[in-house]
């Protein structure tokens, strides 16, 4: 299949056994399927992509403008839309992709999702800074300590590590190991943790920057 990702949800972690009886912590993704919602083309949009969509919902509560961007297609409107890059023979709108038809057990995969929001949080947690003393009267234990200079340049750098709000940032975990596919219930399970909480929404594509054993095939049970 040309196109190189799908979209899922992250449905938690668990545990396999690969074929010497070692334990493979696995991240469990129900990956599509996807409908094809549009194809773009260098003649119409001045680029390739295909549009997918992933799960479905209600008509009465979309927006007409996408209720009716699905039915062109002819299919129901979708929660989540997003483009993947693609190459050679193009899908036609309306096609169905699986997660067989675009991974196979041993692929290297990047897994993108949003990660778990912390809320407002010190150094400590945020940046790993240490605590100051507990003793002989300190009243610095968690707080950051200086964060200036004096007179010049009389301001705080741009980018100075400070409390504030943690998580809830896109991020990108690369090169993790495809363990098992079971196309009867479109799960793909992926060696490693990755990005997100549970039932969050997940985009699984083809390793960008996969190492040099990929090109042998990685092993099932293989370090990602």
């Amino acid at each position: 299949m040309s196109v190189n990702l799908l979209i899922g949800r992250k449905e938690g972690m668990t545990q396999l056994f690969d074929e010497k009886g070692d334990v493979v912590p696995v991240t469990v993704v129900r990956a599509g399927p996807c409908p094809v919602l549009q194809v773009k083309t260098p003649e119409t949009d001045g680029y390739t992509a295909v549009q997918l969509g992933f799960g479905t919902r209600l008509e009465r509560r979309t927006t007409k403008p996408l209720a009716g961007h699905a039915r062109k297609a002819g299919v129901p409107p979708v929660q989540v839309l997003r483009e993947a890059e693609s190459t050679g023979d193009l899908p036609k709108a309306g096609d169905v992709i699986k997660v067989g038809d675009v991974f196979k057990v041993g692929d290297y995969v990047d897994v993108i999702g949003t990660s778990k929001g912390r809320g407002f949080q010190g150094t400590i947690k945020r940046h790993n800074f240490h605590a100051g003393p507990h003793t002989h009267g300190s009243k610095n234990i968690r707080e950051p300590g200086s964060i200036g200079q004096h007179t010049w340049p009389a301001r705080v750098y741009l980018g100075k590590r400070m409390p504030g709000h943690m998580g809830n940032v896109r991020r990108t975990t690369r090169n993790l190991v495809v363990v098992r596919i079971d196309a009867d219930t479109d799960r793909i399970f992926i060696r490693g943790a990755v990005p997100g909480w549970r039932d969050g929404v997940v985009l699984v594509r083809r390793a960008r920057s996969a190492p040099r054993s990929a090109a042998g095939g990685a092993p099932a049970g293989g370090k990602g």
